[in-house]
């Protein structure tokens, strides 16, 4: 039972990190937050995603490389490129790389607003850093395994940010249901989602890229945006006035 707990904490911590503070904030700007506040969710974001951890910064121009290029040559995650989802995953770590270290060349179009800790992205990014984080969470599974097929979650954890990046990058452009008619495959690939914590509403996050709250049928519920009207409400981050609540257009598929 620790190792499950262990395991949906850090699934559920991580994805929060990710869709919160890298996709929400950093890619899209959909709120705004305090020098102080962006630095608490920088090191939020590397306790919570540990080993697989990834630069705000890095992470939000490849993401908008995405969106400006969905489903092109140009796309750093595009299904339609790679011939399987483990090739895939390789090609955006690649790409995540090059924009890291700088040896991507991107207009500055992509790299505007952006979250900005060099020193602490380089320490968080470091093989030892990485080195680390896996050496604790391989002990934490050896204190706590109770049966050996549990250690085949191992390697999730330590790559989860990744799984959780394929899930969306891959099947969220293959199988699901539209809600909006765009000129990409990106679908709705779960109804209700709380397994990927709202991110699997795909085809309205690219219709509404900057929206705070990623459903929009009565049963799309997504549950960080509660959250973000809370941290709206103590001050942890600032919101757009009016909240723009996306609505569905005439040109939905029936």
């Amino acid at each position: 039972m620790t190792i499950f707990l262990f395991f949906a904490a850090v699934w559920y911590t991580s994805l929060f990190a990710q869709t919160f503070f890298h996709h929400r904030y950093a890619s899209h700007g959909a709120f705004k937050m305090t020098h102080g506040w962006e630095r608490f969710f920088f090191i939020f974001t590397y306790i919570t995603q540990g080993s697989h951890y990834m630069s705000p910064r890095a992470y939000a121009i490849m993401h908008r490389l995405h969106h400006a290029h969905t489903d092109t040559e140009l796309d750093p995650h595009s299904p339609n490129f790679s011939s399987n989802i483990f090739s895939m995953m390789v090609r955006t770590r690649n790409i995540y790389k090059g924009i890291f270290k700088g040896t991507i060349s991107v207009d500055d179009k992509y790299t505007k607003n952006l979250p900005e800790w060099p020193a602490f992205d380089k320490w968080a990014n470091s093989t030892l850093s990485r080195l680390l984080w896996a050496a604790a969470y391989t002990a934490f599974f050896v204190l706590f395994v109770t049966s050996p097929w549990q250690y085949l979650l191992l390697p999730v954890v330590l790559a989860m940010g990744a799984f959780h990046g394929a899930i969306i990058n891959w099947f969220a452009h293959k199988f699901g249901y539209r809600n909006f008619i765009l000129k990409n495959t990106s679908e709705n690939l779960l109804s209700i989602d709380i397994l990927m914590l709202g991110e699997s509403y795909h085809n309205n996050h690219h219709k509404h890229p900057s929206a705070i709250n990623f459903g929009v049928k009565w049963h799309e519920l997504d549950p960080v945006y509660p959250i973000i009207l809370l941290f709206g409400k103590l001050g942890i981050i600032q919101l757009p006035k009016p909240i723009a609540v996306p609505l569905i257009n005439d040109k939905r598929i029936k």
